[in-house]
């Protein structure tokens, strides 16, 4: 006698990873580290927001972060002096340091600009 197995509706077939073409593209990971509201700072939010807005198309996440409100996080990620600007993702871990004025620097270390077409 032979038995028959039975489907339970609960069982549902594993989904298969998408390609890594399909995938959407990950999103910048910026931390941009301040000393509460002076001038310099706002100069840094706006530069990092001015680079988020048309060089990345908003494809980053950014987060502000205040020192004086947050002493651990400045503690924890080993900032001496701001404004400075951590990009986390996409690896490896890099820091600007200062008021971000060296903007091609900037697109130059996020791979917007090859490092050999630079124009001075």
């Amino acid at each position: 006698m032979k038995t028959q197995s039975k489907k339970t509706p609960g069982h549902a077939k594993q989904a298969t990873p998408k390609p890594p073409a399909a995938r959407p593209k990950d999103k910048y990971v910026l931390r941009l580290f301040v000393a509460g509201a002076t001038a310099k700072s706002r100069q840094a939010v706006l530069r990092v927001r001015q680079l988020c807005a048309e060089e990345l198309q908003n494809n980053c996440k950014l987060e502000v972060i205040d020192i004086y409100q947050q002493p651990g996080l400045a503690r924890t990620n080993q900032i001496v002096a701001t404004p400075t600007l951590i990009i986390e993702f996409p690896p490896p871990l890099r820091r600007f340091i200062g008021n971000l004025s060296n903007f091609t620097g900037l697109l130059v270390e996020l791979d917007l600009i090859p490092k050999g077409k630079i124009a001075l």
